[in-house]
């Protein structure tokens, strides 16, 4: 898999790294290609397959926290009936509880509260058709299939299986219910393979296009670097001053730099800029850093941390992992990548219409609040 240079993060990101304009100079486009909002419909993009794409997206939705109130939990009502299955209340207040504690937290109206508990539904929905084309199509995904993908996930975020698994049951989620997780998007995966991919293909000249839109512009020679970035906002999830901000900062470089917690913990736990990819804004081309950034950088060591950088947006900590003479991507060395994405984005097509179908076909009735 071609990952050298800086726009390989364009090649295979399944939530791609938004850097704010303050910080970064120029980039190219984003890889729209898996579902980077918690609680998509039917109609919002989603991940695939068990993949690097899969198993990014896996790693930062299973650190949300899971759990509704006691009181919500209590809640049994049906909230839909699909087929002869059933949709309650409470797994939808489950669902939705850590969007819905970010929303209340920055004072986001019923009325949006309320229609995210309804895109809960409504993925809830889903899946109840799901499980009924996994069971009439005998795609059950067995042990063994789940054990590999675990210990894929754990590789691709260089841990060991042991270490993923201490890590999930640190932040609330149950060994059971994380293969549960594991398990539908593994039989979803095999829905997808047996209903919707063999209407995909992807032509030679779409290639071509992509390569022409995601590359053309880009630079000659230079250097590039990897950058870890974790950004305390006044007023963002974490801190409600500049002071406050910064003395946050500062307390994470020091249990960084003592070997408490690691860079990516740190980031996933305060930073309010990419936290669900642990403030990681992967390989960037030097001239593509803002000015400030660059600076800092310049005078940094591979594995070294900067000092906190108090800024007006806010207070900053960086850490140069690495740092290499940049080479362009030839279309060669783009093109298996390429191709994966195009045919993602035209499965994700055909995905939806399938799924549409099989809505129309499916009794499904709404109940109570979620009804209207």
């Amino acid at each position: 898999m071609f990952t050298r240079s800086t726009q390989s993060q364009h090649l295979g990101s399944a939530s791609p790294r938004s850097v704010p304009s303050a910080m970064r100079r120029t980039s190219f486009a984003s890889t729209p290609l898996s579902a980077g909002t918690p609680l998509p419909t039917s109609k919002t993009t989603r991940n695939l397959s068990i993949g690097k794409a899969a198993i990014v997206l896996f790693f930062a939705i299973t650190f949300a926290p899971a759990n509704a109130s006691a009181a919500e939990k209590l809640v049994e009502g049906i909230a839909a009936q699909v087929g002869n299955e059933i949709v309650l209340a409470s797994e939808i207040l489950e669902m939705s509880a850590p969007v819905e504690e970010r929303m209340r937290q920055a004072g986001a109206p019923a009325a949006e509260v309320t229609a995210m508990r309804r895109d809960a539904l409504e993925r809830l929905i889903e899946g109840k058709l799901l499980s009924s084309v996994v069971e009439r199509l005998e795609l059950q995904a067995d042990r063994d299939e789940v054990d590999a993908a675990i210990e894929a996930i754990a590789a691709d975020n260089g841990l060991s299986t042991e270490q993923l698994l201490t890590s999930i049951t640190s932040h609330g989620l149950t060994l059971d219910e994380y293969r549960t997780k594991i398990r539908g998007e593994i039989e979803r995966s095999k829905v997808v393979n047996a209903m919707v991919r063999s209407r995909v293909q992807v032509e030679a000249q779409e290639i071509h296009a992509l390569y022409d839109e995601r590359f053309a512009d880009q630079r000659e020679g230079g250097q590039e670097v990897y950058v870890r970035h974790i950004l305390v906002m006044p007023g963002g999830r974490s801190a409600d001053t500049s002071a406050e901000a910064c003395a946050i900062a500062r307390q994470a470089r020091s249990e960084i730099a003592e070997g408490k917690t690691d860079f990516a913990a740190a980031a996933e736990r305060i930073s309010d800029m990419n936290p669900e990819s642990g403030g990681d804004l992967g390989w960037i081309h030097r001239l593509d850093l803002a000015e400030w950034m660059s600076e800092i950088v310049d005078e940094l060591q591979a594995g070294q941390l900067s000092d906190v950088i108090s800024m007006p947006f806010g207070c900053n900590l960086l850490e140069l992992v690495d740092r290499r003479n940049f080479q362009r991507v030839t279309f060669e060395e783009a093109e298996p990548q390429l191709r994966n994405i195009l045919f993602q984005q035209k499965t994700e097509v055909e995905y939806v219409k399938w799924l549409d179908v099989l809505r129309e076909q499916t009794y499904i009735e709404r109940k109570g609040a979620f009804g209207s």
